[in-house]
């Protein structure tokens, strides 16, 4: 799947499953990529993924052939974004988008002008995507993360924002906004609840996707049928520690 084919399904709101990847290990995510996820998505904020790691694993994903690349930038920060999409992310994923102004800053950056202030300088990202800015400008996605208690309370207003393809849910920090003490605290399980309802309600008034971060494929296949246009599963890191303890426990019986 290319990168405007992508982008087409994601406005159209059709359904897509992608998986999440923490760690600089090109090989490991090639062989990702040519499972049948939708995307792969890069950490760029919290993985341990530096800028030529973000190069090497994005190529690892269009060599898997199957996967489109997207990468969660560190900040809204124009140079994070334009150097994410200059590697050749299919999107960006922008985290603690407070305001509708944040939002339009991160279109923005994603944007080339007239629309945005995207600085052009494709080195590799022409060779899939574009590499006329409006071929580009059409083929990214540009994707809010709402994890925060002033993005839950600006919710409408970053859902309205022009060129915003989409929001995306941080399950552990939007569990923090509401009051939890911790990541999928079980006090606060209703309330986490009613504002992920908030955010697929929003999302779909203002006829963007909605899309959110989930641990397991159980988890993802339940959000789907709940509404949500898109579900990542993560992640590596995770799910090789865990198959690792499996074995461990086979072996040992214990």
């Amino acid at each position: 799947m290319t990168a405007a084919e992508f982008a087409a399904k994601i406005r159209d709101r059709e359904q897509c499953v992608g998986y999440w990847v923490v760690l600089d290990a090109p090989i490991a995510t090639e062989r990702l990529a040519r499972l049948g996820y939708d995307y792969v998505a890069l950490d760029g904020q919290h993985g341990l993924i530096g800028n030529a790691g973000l190069l090497s694993n994005l190529m690892a994903i269009d060599a898997g052939g199957r996967s489109v690349g997207l990468v969660r930038v560190e900040s809204a920060e124009p140079a994070a974004i334009g150097r994410a999409l200059d590697f050749g992310a299919g999107g960006v994923i922008v985290p603690l988008i407070d305001t509708a102004e944040d939002a339009a800053r991160a279109v923005s950056a994603a944007r080339y002008p007239a629309g945005g202030r995207r600085s052009y300088g494709p080195m590799r990202s022409m060779l899939r995507i574009g590499p006329t800015p409006a071929e580009a400008d059409e083929s990214v996605l540009v994707l809010a993360m709402i994890e925060t208690p002033d993005g839950l309370a600006n919710l409408d207003e970053i859902c309205a924002v022009p060129g915003l393809d989409g929001v995306y849910v941080g399950p552990s920090d939007l569990c923090l906004a509401v009051g939890g003490r911790f990541p999928n605290d079980p006090e606060v399980a209703d309330v986490f609840e009613a504002a992920l309802e908030r955010v697929r309600t929003a999302a779909a008034r203002a006829g963007i996707a909605a899309g959110i971060h989930n641990p397991t494929g159980e988890q993802a296949a339940r959000r789907l049928a709940e509404g949500f246009t898109f579900a990542t599963v993560a992640s590596d890191l995770v799910h090789l520690e865990q198959a690792a303890a499996a074995h461990l426990k086979a072996v040992r019986g214990g």
